[in-house]
């Protein structure tokens, strides 16, 4: 029986490093009041790359990893909510950027979810068409381009960077994913926004613009990350009739390691479990969780046998968990 599996890793952020220190010449800020309050000290921002750039050198690495080659590439998606335009789809840019002239090609954006979202669609469509051996899952940001850079509550929290995967179906026994749980919740979406283009044409009689930047209502989010950590983790184990002893490494999405820290507590798990790289990108949105696993891939962390949570929160307002069986 064929299960699907990852079969390649990739990562890429731009190479401008921007320190807490660096932030404190352009703002009213400290390293201190940073690192504090989110644990971050510094993250990548982008001098000119956009979403697509960064995304195409994420997936070729992923690519050389897995020993395939882009024209037997079947489906590519990417999870973004900054892509560098409306049309054609970052994903689509990524196709003429790797070369993959066979996949179907298309973006979803759940914002900081979006990787787990973006696996969990491949799987499906995976499992339910054999069209789709080899796919490419994506998630990328340039969010230093959305974000206010004179609101320090928010702009010292994200970086910019990518991060990729290539699934294939396969008869080994390695990498399989193996379970998901995902939701969403509309109703709170205005905790974390970020606007677009402002419904403007001759019949408008009344114009109502929107902020086009990143607007976040903290302690709503803070609240909302640390239950969907502890809920979406319960649930996976749940369905796959695992404890959380069984659990080698938890995934979390790196926004703020005080999240982190909170749900550790409400799960009663040592904190060394989780696996935490937000002290040098920040916040990536999507591309947290699959840059952090190239980062264990590089390390050697993602041994046969282990078995790996990857659990996401972010705008939406949106949630996910997904087990890895290594």
């Amino acid at each position: 029986m064929q299960e699907v599996s990852i079969k390649g890793f990739g990562a890429y952020a731009p190479t401008n490093t921007v320190t807490n220190d660096d932030l404190s010449k352009i703002m009213e800020t400290s390293d201190e009041w940073i690192l504090g309050r989110t644990g971050i000290k510094e993250r990548r921002i982008s001098q000119g790359e956009d979403t697509s750039d960064i995304a195409i050198k994420s997936a070729k690495m992923a690519l050389e990893r897995a020993g395939i080659s882009a024209d037997a590439i079947d489906l590519i998606i990417v999870a973004t909510l900054t892509p560098d335009m409306f049309t054609p789809s970052v994903a689509c840019l990524v196709q003429k950027g790797i070369g993959a002239g066979n996949a179907m090609a298309f973006d979803i954006n759940a914002a900081c979810s979006g990787f787990i979202y973006g696996l969990q669609v491949a799987y499906s469509m995976m499992e339910n068409n054999n069209n789709f051996k080899n796919v490419v899952v994506i998630g990328a940001e340039v969010l230093s381009k959305i974000i206010d850079w004179e609101d320090r509550s928010t702009c010292v929290l994200f970086g910019d960077g990518s991060g990729a995967v290539v699934l294939s179906k396969t008869e080994e026994e390695k990498k399989k994913i193996a379970n998901f749980y995902s939701k969403s919740d509309g109703s709170k979406g205005d905790a974390l926004t970020a606007g677009a283009v402002d419904v403007i044409n001759p019949y408008v009689k009344e114009i109502v613009t929107r902020n086009k930047k990143v607007e976040m209502k903290g302690q709503e989010v803070f609240k909302f990350a640390v239950t969907s950590i502890v809920h979406g983790i319960k649930t996976v184990l749940e369905d796959s009739n695992l404890s959380l002893e069984d659990i080698d490494y938890i995934v979390p999405h790196q926004a703020n390691l005080r999240i982190i820290e909170f749900a550790a507590k409400k799960l009663k798990v040592d904190f060394n479990k989780f696996y935490i790289n937000l002290d040098k990108y920040g916040n990536t949105s999507s591309a947290t969780i699959p840059i952090a696993l190239n980062e264990m891939y590089e390390k050697s962390l993602l041994k046969k046998g282990k078995k790996v949570i990857m659990v996401g929160f972010g705008g939406g307002l949106t949630f996910g968990a997904a087990l890895i069986e290594l």
